[in-house]
């Protein structure tokens, strides 16, 4: 017994400290880095993004905050800055932390780019913004306003080739990683992550053939449309006579061109609650822990109009009002959308940044010549059942270049003087008149004398008291001239009183016998005193 525990104490103490070699300075490196990196990691955001296309500076401030999930935060959150927002100029940026349902946790950094300039010319700022990495977490906003419904389809248009341009001077990489990102677009097909169904084991693929008109012309990145502003709905009607066929035909139009691009709609507005941020978060990959948020489509309600992605079809779309030609506006949606013939490279051309970085004509907004229709083109079928109300009332204003503000007013002189004489002519139609009547009253008897007498008396006076009356109700006629308030009457009373003065000057001036013969008069008795 005593020979085994030493030798069992023997093999322990072989194994002691001084026995155990050191580990080396790098290894002991290499062990905190890795664990510090696989907290670092665990403790990462995912990052997405989001660009927003179209609006003014303050229609997109009020789609951001329509799409914070919730303003109200926790006592400990209050003191929280919000991130500004830069969008006066060019591309601007903004950033919003997606917050779990509790608002304890961060699920997401959503970085937020707006550009509302459809320009080509801005292709290389947003060209940076797309690569091969990026692509697959990136979602395209296409803002309208309600504020001109009438011109979203041209808007649409413009964007559309925006991105097509894009898309075209992208490098090899991110052209196959956008053509996989609209393959698996593709695949997310009606019921899966939208309706609030199971989805299907990540094992079995359904492949579920596409309907008419469905994905016909992908731009290679994910597409929402989001129209805001819908309490300018009111005003339409109000202002503009829209009728249910008018908020009918928007949306079948909105919904034929938009299933071409397999993008999303949705109306959206400030001072109504709406599902815009689960929409945007799921079309992201941005889902919540705690609560699971559904989208249900909803194209009854005008101010609450959802489409999610990959659930509309020309059935459905015909549905909503009868004689809509959806395979006609299809068909010539495919062919608005392609570049006009000054916009498309040309073949001996070397160098294709040159004609996107060089500045496009200026133009005056008010008279902005619009662009040469296309054969084939239902721009013009929208814009004929939606008219634009400016281009029905006539214009006010000469073509651009012979706008002229300048005015020229009389001086104040020359005003006086064409007063004085409307006042003169009125005060000679006033005495014709007055002799007329006058004439025309004059007694053929003395019964007649004396009833006339009796009855013409108290005319004058009562006329009088009449425009006595009249002139306190009204008031001083007073009008400003130069600047400086000019009372009426008083100046009508000045002008009869300089023209009296005149006229006795006129009659009993120095070189008439009147005034020669006052002049000795007062003469004399000026010395006789």
């Amino acid at each position: 017994m005593y020979g085994t525990n030493s030798k069992a104490r023997t093999r322990v103490s072989n194994v002691g400290p001084q026995s155990r070699p050191h580990p080396k300075g790098e290894q002991e490196k290499n062990l905190w880095s890795s664990l510090l990196n696989g907290v670092a990691s665990g403790k990462k955001l995912p990052e997405k993004n989001l660009l927003v296309l179209g609006g003014n500076a303050e229609l997109q401030r009020e789609f951001l905050e329509t799409l914070e999930t919730d303003t109200s935060r926790r006592p400990q959150d209050r003191r929280r800055r919000k991130p500004p927002v830069a969008n006066e100029f060019a591309l601007g940026y903004t950033y919003q932390d997606v917050l779990d349902a509790d608002h304890d946790d961060i699920l997401a950094r959503l970085s937020i780019y707006l550009l509302s300039e459809s320009s080509p010319i801005f292709t290389a700022l947003v060209k940076p913004l797309l690569t091969a990495k990026t692509i697959p977490e990136t979602l395209v906003v296409i803002l309208l306003d309600w504020a001109d419904p009438w011109s979203w389809p041209r808007q649409l248009r413009d964007w559309v080739r925006f991105l097509r341009g894009l898309v075209a001077a992208m490098d090899d990489d991110c052209k196959v990683t956008a053509e996989e990102t609209m393959k698996e677009w593709q695949q997310r097909r009606r019921g899966a992550p939208y309706e609030g169904g199971s989805a299907a084991p990540s094992d079995t693929v359904i492949n579920i053939p596409l309907g008419q008109g469905e994905w016909d012309e992908p731009l290679g990145l994910p597409i929402c449309v989001a129209c805001h502003g819908t309490e300018k709905i009111e005003t339409l009607e109000r202002d503009h006579g829209w009728r249910e066929e008018d908020f009918d035909f928007s949306l079948q139009y909105l919904r034929t061109t938009l299933l071409k691009h397999g993008s999303s709609l949705i109306y959206t507005s400030l001072s109504v609650p709406n599902s815009l941020p689960t929409l945007i978060h799921s079309s992201l990959g941005i889902h919540s822990l705690l609560k699971r948020q559904t989208l249900k489509h909803n194209v009854i309600d005008r101010d609450k109009v959802l489409v999610p992605p990959n659930w509309d079809t020309w059935g459905k779309i015909r549905v909503l009002r009868e004689g809509f030609d959806v395979e006609g506006i299809s068909s010539g949606w495919s062919i608005d959308i392609q570049a006009p013939a000054k916009l498309q490279p040309s073949e001996s051309s070397e160098d294709d940044d040159t004609d996107l970085l060089s500045p496009p004509p200026t133009q005056h907004p008010l008279h902005r010549t619009p662009s040469p229709e296309i054969p084939g083109s239902v721009l013009f079928i929208y814009e004929d059942n939606i008219p634009n109300p400016s281009k029905d009332r006539p214009s006010t204003f000469p073509p651009f270049g012979e706008v002229r503000l300048d005015t020229t007013a009389p001086t104040m002189q020359d005003f006086l003087k064409t007063v004085q004489e409307q006042m003169q002519k009125l005060a000679e139609a006033e005495a014709s008149s007055t002799t007329t009547s006058s004439t025309s009253q004059a007694p053929t008897s003395s019964t007649t004398s004396t009833t006339a007498t009796n009855t013409s008396t108290p005319t004058r006076p009562v006329s009088e008291s009449n425009n006595q009356r009249v002139n306190e109700h009204i008031g001083p006629v007073q009008f400003n001239m130069g600047g400086i308030q000019v009372d009426a009457d008083e100046m009508v009373r000045k002008l009869r009183e300089r023209g009296e003065g005149a006229r006795n000057k006129t009659e009993y001036g120095p070189g008439t016998p009147e005034g020669t013969k006052k002049q000795n008069e007062e003469l004399a008795q000026f010395f006789a005193g």
